[in-house]
Parts: structure tokens; C-alpha cells; sequence
């Protein structure tokens, strides 16, 4: 999370004329690995998945399949991974959606060739990217290929009970023979009417059903094939094609991409990924040079003192004032405490150095004592004071 808070403060987000993505685009970082040596372009999404992109492929569709990527792995978009297990998964198996200029590609040869990792399950195309349509079957992929790797490389290995990908296995599999009309581990000559999944690809056997299934049941919850084209234009592979049908025909399997335990996402990507940017911009903007003094105590308390409206919008934000230790405390908070912290004359190191060796003393010393420490800039308005010192913490 780390890199996604340095994306977001200190590096400029790009604006298209739909789409706003708080990423930036840097050199491949690569470039000796054979595999990844075609790649020009590359974007670290939340530092546990990867965007790779040759030089054809445009700065806007690089950004809009990092923004869906972000958005499927942060559904809520505060910056987070919703699930630290997944988060911890496609770090592990260094996670990446390869993006070619077209199928055959001299890039995607050299890739497949030298490339022997366990982070890809799909890949993406020059024509296949439209960031002004996210997800829109038939014209952006974007959000499917994204799906299909996280959840291959993900969930599938974090909840095998639940996503296993083989017969007899999981949820899924067990759903999926339901919504199939029965077990077959390569398409039959004709699905029984009671199916609603039918998809007839032969080169896709029982696992790749398995993982298409959970694509098309995510996408009908989100309501992306909700429209009358779009239902037409699957009806011979897909029939609940939105949120109603899905848990009207699809009982099981509605359960399961619904159930918390397992934080799939539930809102549709849009291809805009800037949490919070704007509003937390306005915040430290706002906090100016003194506003924020603090010192982290014995119990890796953030002591700090500034005006009602900042901390009211701080703690909105998420900001965590108590915390099992400094350690301990989420890499995002870290981050913003030490932009607040450096914003100020004191340097950060300079207070963490005082806390512990000071705090049993300053927890009994009055303010103006306090003050008198050097703890707090001689022209700062808002050093506390003639307050008490429980009025500023």
C-alpha cells in the first residue's frame, strides 16, 4: 500500500476525458528478465499486482487496465486491498496482466517462450482495451481477463474449499454442474434445457469452465450485462445475465460471490481509480506548515495536536490515532502520518525520538513545559497553549 500512497501524493494522476487513475506509468522495471524484456510500460497496482505494456500500446488503455485491476482488488477504493490473503497471494506469485499489440505478437512469443511463473492466467490486447466502455462485452475485456487472473491466481489457491477449480472439489464446481445441467468434463453434444451455462468452447475444458463461470456470475451481480444487446449476444452461453436472474436461477452460486467471508467484489469497475485523492489532497493542503505536531508514546499512541475541522476529516479518512505499536500500524496510516509529520519544521525522526525516551515526562508535564521542550516551532499558533494537555491528543 506503501506505493499506491506515494502514487497518490506525490506523483501526478492523468485525466482522460472520461477517466480519472491515480497511477503512474514507469519504465519496465525488468528489463534483463527475457520475458519481460519486450515490455516498455509498467504500472505496480496496491504493490501486490503488475501492468505490463509494450510501447504500442497507448498510456491511456495501460492506466484504465491498472484502474480496473485496483478496482476489482479495492472495491470500497480507500486505497486498500480488500483482502489482505489475496493481497498476500498475487504478491507471492508476482501476479501481472501482460498487454500485446496483437495476438502473436514478436512480445508475445518471446513472453510465453521464457516466461515460467505461476502470475498469469490471462493477457490482454491492443484492441481489446476501451477505457470508455469498462467491461462492456464485446468491446472492452479489460475486466474479464483481470477477473479470470485474480481469481485463478488468487482465490482459487486462498479459498481452494470454495473456488477449487477441479470436479468435486468446491462451491464452485458443485454450482457450476447445477447451473451446467449436470458434471461433464468436456462439452457435450447438447446441454440439458434445465441449464442456464452452456458455454460450448472446446478448447476450454472442465477448470477453464470453472474459471469462466466465475466471471460470468461476478459480472451479472455488477450489473455489466444488463442491458438487452448484451443479453441477447450471450444467450448462447450465459442467461442470468443480471443481479435478479443470478440469484433467482443461481442460487448457489449467487451465495457464494456474495458471501463476506470470501470479499469478492460487488460494484462494478469504471475504470476511475483515485481514492479519495482529491478530498485528501484538500486536507493536507489545508494542514499547512505547524497545524500537525505530534509524538508516537509508549503504547504507539500518535499524540497530535491541530484544529477541530483537520482532525474531524483526518479520522473521516481512516487515519488511526491509537495502534498496537508504530509497527503495527497499517502501511496507508504510516504514510499519511509521516506526510503530516514531515510537513512540519520538526522533522518526523526528530519526534519519534523524543516520544518513548520522553513520554513517561511528558505525560505529567503541563503544556507550556511541554512547549518549552522545543517540541513546537516559537511562532506556531496552534502549539497548545494555556490548554490542558488532554485537550490535544
Amino acid at each position: 500500500m506503501k506505493k499506491l500512497f506515494t502514487l497518490l501524493f506525490f506523483l501526478p494522476f492523468l485525466t482522460t476525458a472520461q477517466n480519472t487513475v491515480c497511477f503512474t506509468i514507469e519504465p519496465n522495471p525488468n528489463p534483463n528478465d527475457v520475458a519481460l524484456a519486450p515490455f516498455t510500460k509498467y504500472v505496480d497496482v496496491l504493490g501486490c499486482f503488475s501492468i505490463y505494456a509494450e510501447s504500442t500500446i497507448s498510456d491511456a488503455k495501460v492506466l484504465h487496465a491498472a484502474a480496473v485491476a485496483a478496482e476489482l482488488l479495492d472495491n470500497n477504493e480507500d486505497g486498500v486491498v480488500d483482502d489482505p490473503l489475496i493481497e498476500s497471494q498475487l504478491l507471492s506469485e508476482n501476479a501481472l496482466m501482460p498487454i500485446f499489440s496483437s495476438e502473436g505478437s514478436s512480445a508475445e512469443n518471446t513472453f510465453f517462450i521464457n516466461y515460467n511463473g505461476d502470475g498469469v492466467s490471462a493477457v490482454l490486447y491492443k484492441n481489446e482495451i476501451d477505457p470508455t466502455q469498462t467491461g462492456h462485452w464485446g468491446d472492452d475485456a479489460s475486466v474479464e481477463e483481470i477477473m479470470h487472473t485474480i481469481n485463478h491466481v488468487g482465490h482459487t489457491n486462498v479459498y481452494p474449499n470454495a473456488f477449487s477449480l477441479q470436479a468435486n472439489s468446491s462451491l464452485l464446481t458443485d454450482a457450476m454442474d447445477v447451473a451446467r445441467g449436470g458434471q461433464f468434463m468436456s462439452v457435450p453434444n447438447n446441454y440439458p434445457a434445465s441449464a442456464w451455462y452452456h458455454y460450448d468452447d472446446w478448447t476450454c475444458d472442465y477448470e477453464c469452465m470453472a474459471i469462466e463461470y466465475i466471471y460470468w456470475a461476478q459480472v451479472s451481480n455488477m450489473g455489466i450485462l444488463d442491458d438487452a444487446q448484451t443479453a441477447s449476444g450471450i444467450a448462447n452461453e450465459w442467461e442470468p445475465y443480471n443481479a435478479s436472474l443470478l440469484q433467482s436461477m443461481d442460487v448457489l452460486m449467487y451465495a457464494l460471490i456474495t458471501d463476506p467471508a470470501y470479499k469478492l467484489p460487488l460494484l462494478a469497475p469504471d475504470g476511475n481509480y483515485c481514492p479519495n485523492s482529491t478530498y485528501v489532497s484538500e486536507i493536507i493542503e489545508s494542514v499547512g506548515d505547524y497545524q500537525v505536531v505530534g509524538f508516537v508514546g509508549k503504547e504507539g499512541e500518535l499524540h497530535t495536536k491541530y484544529n477541530d475541522n483537520n482532525i474531524q476529516k483526518l479520522k473521516s479518512e481512516g487515519v488511526k490515532y491509537l495502534a498496537n505499536g508504530v509497527g503495527n500500524l497499517s502501511v496507508n496510516n504510516q504514510e499519511i502520518i509521516k506526510i503530516l509529520l514531515d510537513k512540519n519544521a520538526k522533522t518526523h525522526q526528530q519526534l519519534l525520538d523524543k516520544s518513548n525516551a520522553f513520554y513517561d515526562t511528558l505525560k505529567d508535564l503541563s503544556v507550556e513545559e511541554i512547549a518549552a521542550m522545543g517540541l513546537f516551532p516559537e511562532d506556531d499558533p496552534y502549539a497548545p497553549v494555556g490548554r490542558s494537555q488532554t485537550n490535544w491528543h
